[in-house]
């Protein structure tokens, strides 16, 4: 289920919502009830370690 992050176009308030289905509603506005929102380019985040606890990746000098 993923998270979107909005930002009205009328007052300017960024927020998230959950998506529980590809059929859900448009996103309103929390603050102002506005429909007129853009859906934002999120940051993704990770814990930084594998399944089995240690710390490999793709970054230079990550260990393999």
């Amino acid at each position: 289920m993923p998270i979107y992050e909005y930002r009205c176009s009328k007052c300017g308030k960024s927020f998230e919502k959950l998506i529980l289905s590809r059929h859900a509603g448009a996103a309103i506005c929390p603050v102002c009830g506005s429909k007129k929102v853009a859906q934002q380019l999120s940051r993704f985040s990770s814990t930084g370690s594998s399944v089995s606890g240690s710390r490999r990746g793709c970054a230079p000098g990550a260990s393999t």
